[in-house]
């Protein structure tokens, strides 16, 4: 039987699926450390408009017209799009916005996936420099130690809204129309979490590429922002790490069976066959120790918004048991102050009367030692694991403790300082802890035509 002549449309999804799958065999090739993310985004044709692609996490989306006038025109633009949209991915950017402008975001996420891939040393994927970027660069790393999105976000907060613009325009690459509205959604974080070992099997894979990935000083930055990228989690999710399951006096009306009841009072009148159960299992923390280093390295406002987020959390989510017991260390090089407290009451209390006091150097084998002597005392008989809030330069304990522990670090544009391998690391964005700031400008989210890109 003779084929069906091909129609219009059916010859540019054909064509443009050919061109989107040479364009990722040539990136296989280029950076092979790199192949596994390269892969995990399936290529999907949108026929519904003519404009850039996006990703959601899991699918490229792209319309066959676009990526065949970028083919023909500036064919290098499209390989770049394409690993562009990767990195985004990559770098978990889609899903770290938290409380920040939409827009702003996206223009500093452009910033950093463009600033990379500038370095990476790539034939196909060179393109010229101009001034604006080359002074965009400049000015950006004289103010962020670590060009990734977080601090060179910070950075633009500062820009007038015509500056922003001038910036959207220079770096856009994507469009951002399918990343997630709420990031911190459960679907989105899931789909983060599967990124975020994505990026962990990109680090092994470059280690394991040796001279070819570590001569490039473009790989380098781009494994330090993967590294940045995999420590930043949710604060909420990660305290549900600390909750156990006991047992609490509050009704349980998932156990409790209303035919029975209703049986029971027809049927015998004030008898009711069941009764409504009194206690619960609830999944919350219930002895949890906070360290915070007072050295000289560590801002008391920071520490005092840190707390301050910590309480808001344990009395605003239902997170603490009612008698539970959370106990707040402040130590330098040794332990200079201590508080227990019994419930939410006493945490808003000593919030309000919060006074830091050390100011020494850092050594956190005090802490510990002192954690141990009240467990053994008696004060903490359920000690879910310990929460310590520092700058990571200090004595670290040679043995493990017999409870989880979790070093807090503040995000600075550095890559988070090495811990122990038994212990957690978590790096905290100091937008998430300071009071809510100034909005930023209002800028337009705007996507450019193939014809407006610049020649590579």
């Amino acid at each position: 039987m003779p084929q069906r002549p091909q129609t219009q449309t059916e010859w540019e999804a054909a064509m443009a699926r050919r061109a989107m799958e040479l364009v990722r065999s040539e990136l296989y090739l280029q950076l092979r450390y790199l192949n596994a993310a390269l892969g995990a985004l399936q290529l999907t044709p949108d026929m519904a408009e003519d404009r850039p692609p996006a990703t959601n996490g899991g699918a490229l989306c792209y319309a066959p017209p676009w990526v065949l006038r970028l083919y023909r025109k500036n064919r290098r633009y499209l390989g770049r799009a394409y690993l562009h949209s990767v990195l985004h991915c990559l770098l978990r950017h889609p899903w770290l916005r938290s409380n920040r402008d939409p827009a702003l975001w996206g223009l500093a996420c452009d910033i950093a996936a463009e600033y990379t891939l500038d370095r990476l040393d790539v034939p196909e994927l060179r393109r010229p420099a101009g001034w604006l970027r080359q002074t965009t660069y400049r000015d950006l790393q004289a103010e962020c130690r670590f060009m990734a999105a977080g601090p060179i976000y910070q950075a633009l907060l500062g820009k007038a809204p015509e500056q922003l613009e001038a910036l959207q325009k220079e770096f856009f690459c994507d469009s951002h129309r399918l990343w997630p509205a709420d990031p911190d959604a459960p679907a989105a974080q899931m789909m983060g979490r599967q990124w975020e070992q994505l990026g962990r099997q990109t680090r092994i894979s470059m280690q394991q590429a040796g001279r070819q990935a570590g001569e490039s000083a473009g790989a380098q930055a781009l494994a330090a922002q993967v590294e940045a990228a995999r420590s930043r989690r949710m604060y909420r999710d990660f305290l549900r790490k600390f909750a156990v399951w006991r047992e609490e006096p509050r009704l349980d009306p998932d156990e409790f069976d209303l035919g029975y009841y209703t049986y029971g009072l027809s049927t015998y009148g004030d008898l009711p066959l069941i009764e409504p159960l009194e206690t619960r299992e609830s999944r919350k923390v219930r002895d949890l120790v906070i360290v915070i280093d007072t050295s000289e390295s560590t801002s008391g406002e920071l520490v005092k918004a840190f707390l301050r987020e910590t309480f808001g959390i344990l009395k605003t989510e239902g997170s603490f048991f009612r008698h539970g017991n959370l106990v707040v260390m402040q130590c330098d090089d040794a332990v200079r102050d201590l508080a227990v407290l019994d419930g939410p009451d006493a945490l808003e209390r000593y919030a309000a009367s919060l006074t830091l006091v050390g100011g020494g150097g850092t050594d956190f084998r005090p802490a510990f030692a002192r954690i141990d002597d009240l467990r053994a005392q008696g004060t903490l008989r359920d000690l879910q694991g310990v929460l310590y809030f520092t700058d990571g330069k200090g004595i670290y304990p040679r043995r493990p403790p017999a409870y989880q522990t979790a070093f807090l670090f503040l995000e600075d544009g550095a890559p988070p300082p090495e811990v122990p391998p038994w212990a957690m690391r978590l790096v905290l964005s100091a937008q998430e802890l300071e009071p809510a700031q100034a909005a930023p400008p209002a800028i337009d989210w705007q996507e450019w035509e193939a014809d407006e890109l610049p020649q590579l």
